[in-house]
């Protein structure tokens, strides 16, 4: 099989203002626009009282009274402390992820906490067939990768299983990548793409996983590819995103799993940012995956997958997903609610179900065309395959279904 390292816990077989600068529904004191540029300008410190932490932390993630972290206590000659004392710049990208991302406190909605219990059990009366499918001591892991193979061409779905997975600049840029976001999180300067992807590249080498092993001995070539690949995401995100303030609550690669049936059936995930937290049963928290290709409705799917998880593990949804295209610097977002929830508890049955048919029964592959075609290995002796790729190709030059 073919993880996507950077989403999959186990590889080895082992993101406001409008013109008017408003948040949270009302004009923030102290910001600006620039009519030339459309740029927003805040004060970090100064009259109108406020960082963007101080404004957002309440509109973007938390409930609204929480004492925002940052600026308090931070020595304005303190050259460690970037930009403090100047105008907080957001381009329009930025500004927009935070006016998508914010939300009043009254537009967060409740949900009732038995939720999760109630999902739990849908979830293992629909499983619980697969239990005489599996043999002794084995278990069967479900994550986003394979749930979207198994709902696309079954007969790629089992080809990458069959296949030994191997690091290459494209695998490996991924994990550099969010190795690089997660340092900007904690970074006591400004962050320089390169400068993160680096020390990334320099951390991840001396871990103790398969990718740090391949790392210590790619060839100088293989280490520029994924130099150069990994600071094209990681400035774009920098460029696409506004500064994830520490009163947002930023964590990245944050990992979910729900274990059934004594572990028999495990069902993770780890989504690349999260910001907000569980507050009582109100949903505060956004989830947001970051794509480097174009949209795709398998994209939809993996958020909700994600989704699904955070309730069942915590007891109350996230309020939002969002997946973010960095090529195109859009966000793509959907509301959280008890129909989009029962919809990825059905399809998580039904693909876990067809993956233990097809391992473990001895039900026949069915193969579909679409455009993972172009990455599957059996193109080469998949006429379906080669006739769709003809049909479409001129279409398909801006198709990346990389994350980042």
């Amino acid at each position: 099989m073919a993880p996507e390292p950077w989403t999959d816990p186990d590889p080895d077989p082992d993101p406001d203002p409008d013109p008017d600068a408003v948040i949270d529904g009302e004009a923030e004191p102290g910001a600006s626009v620039d009519a030339a540029t459309g740029e927003v300008r805040r004060a970090a410190n100064g009259a109108g009282g406020g960082s963007l932490a101080a404004g957002a932390s309440a509109g973007l993630a938390n409930g609204g009274d929480d004492e925002p972290d940052g600026a308090g206590g931070a020595d304005p000659a303190d050259p460690a402390v970037p930009g403090f004392g100047q105008a907080e710049v957001l381009n329009p990208a930025q500004a927009d992820v935070v006016a998508l991302l914010g939300a009043k406190p009254s537009e967060r909605p409740q949900f009732d906490a038995e939720l999760r219990h109630h999902l739990r059990a849908e979830l293992e009366a629909g499983l619980a067939p697969i239990l005489d499918q599996l043999p002794d001591e084995t278990q069967l892991f479900v994550s986003k990768y394979p749930l979207s193979q198994i709902h696309g061409c079954e007969d790629k779905f089992l080809a990458e299983r069959a296949e030994a997975f191997s690091w290459t600049p494209a695998t490996a840029r991924g994990s550099v990548s969010h190795k690089a976001v997660e340092l900007s999180l904690h970074w006591d300067r400004d962050p320089i793409p390169l400068e993160l992807v680096d020390e990334a590249v320099a951390r991840l080498s001396f871990g103790s996983g398969s990718l740090a092993d391949w790392l210590q001995t790619a060839s100088t070539v293989e280490r520029a590819e994924v130099r150069a690949q990994a600071n094209e995401r990681v400035a774009k995100f920098l460029e696409c995103f506004p500064p994830l303030k520490p009163a947002w609550r930023p964590v990245t690669e944050s990992s979910a799993k729900v274990e059934l049936f004594d572990t028999r059936i495990v069902l993770q995930g780890r989504v690349d940012l999260t910001l907000g937290h569980t507050r009582g049963t109100t949903a505060n928290k956004v989830l947001i995956d970051f794509k480097s290709g174009g949209f795709s409705p398998a994209h939809v799917d993996d958020l909700r997958f994600y989704a699904l998880l955070e309730t069942i593990r915590m007891g109350t949804p996230p309020r939002l997903v969002a997946t973010y295209y960095l090529d195109s610097g859009r966000p793509f977002p959907e509301s959280i609610s008890e129909p989009v929830l029962d919809a990825a508890l059905h399809r998580t049955v039904d693909g876990a179900r067809r993956m233990a048919d097809l391992l473990h029964g001895d039900a026949v592959p069915v193969r579909r065309s679409g455009p993972s075609c172009r990455w599957c290995p059996l193109l080469a002796i998949c006429p379906d395959g080669q006739a769709w790729l003809r049909g479409t190709d001129d279409e398909l030059d801006h198709v990346d279904d990389g994350d980042v």
